[in-house]
C-alpha cells in the first residue's frame, strides 16, 4: 500500500527561522555593541602605542 499523494517533508524544517529577539527600548543593537567592540580594541591598542617604553 503506498501513498503517492503526499509531499515528503524533512524533519526540522517548518519554514520558520529563528530571529534574535529585539532588544528592549533604550538597549544598543547587536551591530552597534559589535561596531562599539571594534572601535574599543583600536582605541586600546592605539594609546599603547602612544605610551612611552619605561626604563
Amino acid at each position: 500500500m503506498t501513498t503517492s499523494g503526499l509531499p515528503r517533508k524533512n524533519p526540522g524544517t517548518s519554514g520558520r527561522a529563528c530571529t534574535p529577539p529585539e532588544p528592549r527600548p533604550g538597549a544598543p543593537s547587536r551591530a552597534l555593541r559589535v561596531r562599539a567592540a571594534g572601535d574599543w580594541e583600536r582605541f586600546m591598542r592605539r594609546i599603547e602605542a602612544r605610551q612611552e617604553p619605561e626604563e
